[in-house]
């Protein structure tokens, strides 16, 4: 994540764009309801796509033709739901590929299944469970954002097992290959993201709580 422009073999960057873009699309209509239901979370709904930016532009190269990096999709998928982090995720990641040269447009379609679909569904259900069970908001937001890292580089490391099979071992060969590759850095990345995502959830907490509390990430005070 993200796999550089031209990595993978035509069909496989069809496929992945065409299984991205119902994700995408449903993304973009959750969008325009949550900025109409609360247009007063719009400078949070920038504030997030902002960190996403941030957080996955400090890339360290990996030699799987991918690189190791922070994603920054779990504090959108906490605040606004995995729907609407997927449509800020593709923007971010349009937005590296035409300015960066960070990942690629053949790929963006695999990009955007990792990164901004797979990513933010099981932060956003990771931090759901971990409320769900009584677990305390900084402790579902750093499992959110650790895990939802981890769990995007594991699909890059899928999608790249289905493009190039190990010649002996298969796609289950090469999988094992390619995470074990990305486990070296990604893990202590995963862990870094979880503390600096609750350490913004924090400062959010004390700054914005009125937006917070119309999302329901904080509850409301009672009169």
């Amino acid at each position: 994540m993200h796999i550089m422009e031209g990595f993978l073999p035509a069909p496989h960057a069809a496929g992945w764009a065409l299984a991205s873009a119902p994700f995408v699309a449903h993304g973009v209509w959750r969008l325009g309801k949550a900025v109409r239901k609360h247009p007063e979370t719009k400078l949070l709904l920038a504030a997030s796509g902002a960190f996403c930016f941030v957080m996955s532009a400090l890339k360290i190269p990996s030699v799987t033709g991918s690189c190791s990096h922070p994603t920054g999709t779990g504090l959108g998928a906490v605040l606004f739901g995995p729907s609407v982090m997927t449509v800020l995720g593709t923007i971010v990641l349009l937005f590296q590929a035409l300015l960066l040269a960070h990942g690629g447009i053949t790929t963006l379609g695999a990009n955007v299944f990792s990164m901004a679909i797979v990513g933010p569904w099981v932060a956003w259900a990771l931090f759901r469970i971990v409320r769900g069970v009584g677990g305390s908001l900084a402790v579902a937001v750093f499992a959110a954002a650790a895990l939802g890292n981890l769990a995007t580089y594991v699909t890059t490391s899928m999608q790249l097992a289905l493009a190039f099979p190990d010649p002996v071992g298969g796609i289950a060969a090469s999988f094992a290959k390619f995470g074990t590759i990305f486990a070296v850095t990604q893990v202590p990345l995963a862990v870094i993201e979880g503390l600096i995502t609750v350490v913004v959830v924090n400062v959010l907490s004390a700054n914005s709580r009125p937006e917070l509390q119309a999302l329901a990430l904080l509850p409301k005070e009672a009169r």
